[in-house]
């Protein structure tokens, strides 16, 4: 890079890479019996990051939790999207995707970052999100409730702002439908104070996550449960491929493949034109798909 890294730049280096450790940590005791690998890369521009792994788990079937931090020149049709000219830039960030064996824990997503450019722009962005297969309102509720405080910490409008702003991104377009039952985004938050909002998002992931993994890890499920999950896992892939802004950049900044599509589940299911029974629990999934809701 043409100048160094910030000096906040560094604090949120530090903060993602203590708290990947902590999620690890404690994604292993929730488990029981999977152990992180750990695989350190370089990128090509300059720094490089920490993937870990969990694979074939007793609760998680896939786990990835990733740090990086990177620099380079900006790829010129980013730059273009950015509207801004090529330079040198730094990013940062965590991001994790936890894919559990049963049908009955949803998938989670959550995605820290902080980018900075040559010229000094710099702002934060990312978010948490919840994919279940079958839904039980108060696991969804309480997850929203956690993400909730978290924003209301720092202003009241940021939840419902971000909320919606979640609700409209993680749209399958071509379906109609939404990947999950939402959470926050955010992107382009600036100024240094915005770094005390994304520890308050970071400090309550696990405490809006493993509850719910606790409550339902013992709820009987079949292979016609395993089947479903593997169709809406199909979903999954399809959003991460043609619609996810992370991998897009990930993947023209010259970032590392195998980190990068560590977000995909490791059993997927396509198969043609399936429709749930009217008034069974997988068509209620659709529904609120198709129809956010509030939660809290």
């Amino acid at each position: 890079m043409a100048t160094e890294p910030s000096a906040l730049a560094s604090r949120v280096q530090t903060y993602v890479e203590a708290l990947q450790s902590a999620v690890c940590a404690a994604l292993e005791s929730a488990d029981g019996a999977g152990r992180f690998s750990a695989d350190r890369w370089e990128h090509v521009g300059g720094g490089g990051g920490l993937t870990r792994v969990v694979q074939e788990g007793a609760v998680f079937e896939k786990a990835g939790v990733n740090t990086s931090a990177v620099s380079g020149l900006i790829p010129a049709p980013m730059a273009e999207r950015m509207h801004v000219p090529r330079q040198h830039y730094f990013a940062t960030g965590i991001s994790l995707v936890l894919h559990p064996r049963s049908p009955m824990i949803p998938t989670v997503h959550a995605n820290l970052r902080y980018f900075e450019q040559e010229d000094g722009a710099a702002w934060f962005g990312g978010g948490a999100d919840l994919t279940p297969y079958y839904p039980f309102d108060q696991d969804i509720a309480h997850f929203h409730r956690l993400l909730k405080e978290a924003c209301d910490k720092h202003a009241l409008d940021r939840y419902p702002r971000f909320k919606k702003w979640c609700d409209e991104y993680f749209v399958l377009k071509h379906r109609r439908e939404g990947r999950g039952v939402g959470g926050i985004f955010f992107d382009s938050l600036r100024g240094d104070g915005e770094f005390d909002f994304i520890r308050s998002v970071g400090d309550r992931l696990l405490d809006a996550y493993l509850p719910i993994v606790s409550r339902r890890a013992a709820e009987p499920w079949g292979e016609s449960e395993r089947g479903w999950q593997l169709v809406r896992r199909g979903r999954y892939v399809e959003f991460n491929l043609l619609y996810d802004r992370g991998t897009l950049f990930g993947l023209e900044s010259d970032g590392r493949t195998e980190s990068i599509l560590m977000s995909l589940p490791p059993f997927v299911r396509w198969a043609y034109d399936v429709r749930p029974q009217p008034g069974s629990r997988e068509a209620r999934l659709i529904d609120i798909l198709e129809h956010p809701r509030e939660w809290v």
